[in-house]
This record gives C-alpha cells, sequence and structure tokens, in this order.
C-alpha cells in the first residue's frame, strides 16, 4: 500500500480551510456540500417515512404483521447488498449522474405506485416489489453521496462535514414516523405521493453542486470480483480503520436501534408497563441519538479522537449493567439513550478519517464495504435479542449485551486506537 502525506489544507488544488468554530462556519457557507447535505436530507426523509408507510399499508390490507416484516427484512437486504454495488460504481462512474438516476427512479416509481393505490391495484407483490426496488436505489445512492464529500469539503472540515452528516441521519429517523403516519391518516396514498415529491426536490437540489462529485480518473479500472471487493481488502488492512470497524461489528450486534428498543420494549412489557409508558421509554431512548447527534460536530472539533472512541465503546457495557439493575422501565430508556448519545460522535470520526485516509479513487467501495458490515450484524443481533429473550429473559439480554458489547470495546485499548491523530492528520491509501 502506498501512502501519500497529507497535511490539514487537503489535497493540492484546494485553499487552505480554518479549523475550529471558524471551519464550522465556513462549512456553512460551503454552498456545494449543502446543497449536497439537503438533497440527501429530503431523499433520507422519503426513504424513512416509506419504511414506515410500507407497513402500515400491508396491515392495513391484510392485517399481517409476518408479511410486513417479510417485506421489511428483504428492504434491509437489498439495501446491504446494493451498498456493495453503489460503491463500486461511486468510483467509476460520475457520481451526481449515479445520484440523479437512483432519485429520478424512484420518483418514477413512486408515483406509478402512487396511481395504482388511488386505481384500487394494491396488492402485496406489488408493495414487496415497489419497496424493495426503492431500498436498491437507496444502498447504492447511500455510498455514493457519501463518497463525493471528499471532493466538495476542505481536508480540516471532513469530520465536521461526517457530523453534520450525523444530524441528517438522525433527524430524518426521528421525523420519517410521524410524517408517514399522519399522512397515512389522511390518505392511504399520500405518503408515497409525498415520498415522491421529495425525490424530486432532491435530484433538482444535485444540479445546484457547482463543483465536480469525483476526482479525474486517469485510468478507469475494470470490472472485476477483486475490484469491487477492494473495500473490504483495504478495511482489513487499513491499521487505523481496521480496529475501528471491528468495533462497529461488535457494536451493532446488540446496541443496534431496533434490538435495543426490543430490549427495552419486552423488558417494559414484562414488567407490566403501560403503553404510554413503553412509549416514552421508546422516545428516551430515541431521543439520545438525535441530542448527540446536534453536538456531535462541537465533540469532533474539541474531544480528543480516542477519548471520544474510549467513551463510545465503554459506555456500551457499562450502560447494559446498568440496564441489569435499572428500578423502573422509563430509567431503560434513559440509560440506552445516553450510549445513543456519543455514538453519533464516533461514526463522524470514523467517516471523517475514510474520507481522509482513503483516496478518492476507492472511497465509494470502502464506503459501501462499511454499509455492508454495519448491517450485516444488524439482523443477527435483533434475532439473538429475542432469542436471548425468549429462553433466558431480560437479565440474560442485558449481561449478553455487556459481554459483547465489552469485548469489541477492547478494540479501542490497542496501541492505534489510544493515540490517534486527528482525521486530517493522517495519510492518504
Amino acid at each position: 500500500m502506498t501512502t501519500e502525506r497529507r497535511g490539514p489544507s487537503g489535497p493540492p488544488g484546494r485553499a487552505p480551510c480554518r479549523v475550529g468554530a471558524n471551519g464550522s462556519r465556513a462549512l456553512l457557507r460551503n454552498r456545494d456540500f449543502q446543497a449536497l447535505w439537503t438533497s440527501r436530507f429530503l431523499a433520507g426523509l422519503g426513504k424513512e417515512s416509506g419504511e414506515v408507510a410500507y407497513p402500515l399499508l400491508v396491515l392495513a390490507l391484510v392485517g399481517s404483521a409476518a408479511q410486513a416484516g417479510a417485506i421489511g427484512a428483504a428492504q434491509v437486504t437489498a439495501a446491504m447488498v446494493s451498498a456493495v454495488l453503489g460503491g463500486a460504481l461511486a468510483d467509476r462512474i460520475n457520481r451526481r449522474a449515479v445520484l440523479l438516476v437512483c432519485d429520478l427512479g424512484r420518483l418514477a416509481l413512486l408515483v406509478l405506485f402512487t396511481g395504482l393505490l388511488l386505481a384500487g391495484h394494491a396488492s402485496i407483490p406489488l408493495i414487496a416489489c415497489v419497496a424493495v426496488a426503492s431500498a436498491t436505489m437507496t444502498g447504492i445512492a447511500n455510498p455514493v453521496a457519501t463518497a463525493a464529500t471528499k471532493q466538495l469539503v476542505p481536508a480540516a472540515q471532513l469530520a465536521d462535514a461526517a457530523a453534520q452528516n450525523q444530524i441528517r441521519l438522525f433527524g430524518t429517523t426521528a421525523l420519517g414516523a410521524p410524517v408517514a403516519g399522519s399522512l397515512f391518516n389522511l390518505a392511504r396514498a399520500l405518503p408515497f405521493a409525498v415520498e415522491a415529491v421529495t425525490y424530486l426536490a432532491s435530484a433538482v437540489l444535485l444540479l445546484a453542486v457547482r463543483r465536480p462529485m469525483q476526482a479525474d480518473r486517469s485510468e478507469a479500472e475494470g470490472w472485476t470480483l477483486r475490484g469491487v471487493a477492494d473495500g473490504f481488502v483495504l478495511l482489513v488492512r487499513h491499521p487505523v480503520l481496521r480496529p475501528m470497524i471491528a468495533w462497529i461489528l461488535g457494536f451493532n450486534l446488540v446496541f443496534t436501534v431496533t434490538g435495543s428498543f426490543l430490549a427495552i420494549i419486552a423488558t417494559a412489557e414484562g414488567q407490566g408497563a403501560s403503553h404510554l409508558q413503553i412509549g416514552m421509554t421508546v422516545s428516551l431512548a430515541g431521543t439520545g441519538g438525535l441530542v448527540g447527534s446536534l453536538v456531535a460536530g462541537l465533540v469532533v472539533r474539541w474531544a480528543r479522537p480516542s477519548a471520544t472512541f474510549l467513551v463510545a465503546a465503554w459506555s456500551a457495557p457499562l450502560g447494559a449493567l446498568v440496564l441489569l439493575a435499572a428500578p423502573n422501565v422509563l430509567l431503560l430508556g434513559v440509560v440506552v439513550g445516553c450510549v445513543f448519545a456519543i455514538v453519533p460522535s464516533a461514526n463522524a470520526l470514523f467517516h471523517g478519517y475514510v474520507a481522509a485516509s482513503v483516496g478518492d479513487a476507492r472511497q465509494g467501495r470502502v464506503l459501501g464495504a462499511v454499509v455492508f458490515l454495519a448491517m450485516l450484524s444488524q439482523p443477527v443481533g435483533i434475532l439473538g435479542v429475542g432469542l436471548v429473550y425468549d429462553h433466558a429473559g431480560p437479565e440474560w439480554v442485558f449481561l449478553t449485551m455487556a459481554l459483547v458489547s465489552g469485548a469489541a470495546a477492547l478494540c479501542t485499548l490497542t496501541p492505534v486506537m489510544r493515540s490517534l491523530p486527528r482525521p486530517e492528520e493522517v495519510s492518504v491509501a
């Protein structure tokens, strides 16, 4: 692996950038990045509202939670696999064109689906096809958009940009469900019509990005299996990214949002909590991630990277042990919310290291591999939480969460993780 030293001023041809609060203000004035961010926010809002609207529609048509769950699982699988393809496309094809095709493709798909719903032609196979096709285009677009950030943002602002992306991620998750539910109550087809509009607006904003979203390609790489797998190989070999992705995999096994919510919901029901108490508990847990995303930029700028990863990693096993002794239901949500609050800062740093340490020609494939690996551990973890709860009870669920997350946290004690440089100070691979 050849490396090239890269200082805080960024790659050749870019003006030096300011760090700290001045750097944050400069990022807000970066019209190209903000246009891309807003585009992806709108597309993400449409995607999150759709993920709630599809099961609502299935339940309204046939009343089958199992069929709704099967469609949801198919969506996750499609997004996970297509992310690898999206990463490969990001490194070989014009990124703006890929994003436009995905947005306009979802727009056409949702317009057609809305028309069929209004005509009374909805069916489970149709819903499944639309949901999976939309998830596939989402999976392709995500690593492409993230890879484009490297070309639109100076090196010293990459971690700040990643922190702002965390606000987009948690913001669309928080807003998507109530938006979809409110629209569905008005008309079954309305959430899908509004989702189509978000993709149209997203595509228009992509056209407002003036700068190229990728570096010049002097030589185009061939389409080989080895080339597509290059992102996984780089993650395994990279001395900084390897322990980070290992921790992320272990963390997601037991502290993915869905798995954690399942654990506290099942525990709360077992303790006889009311639906109102359960709803408040889940809301407290989810609020932690949203609050954490809002302050992630400050944490990234002022905290030592090693300290951020240590706090994020070891708060998980500590929180799981506190869950074992939680005296009431609401405290379950508070504890999980505290664990989730530091996750956006760790995520932002991780993506900052990817952007800074991986050359533009391989950004997409590495990001596609990251999405695939992060999503791969989630269904395993969710299934594991359910199985352990059914066979051993909530105490063993929380104890298992502590043991698995504790083992994953050991990655942060390696010499590399204990002396991390700033993301903009690492070498480009």
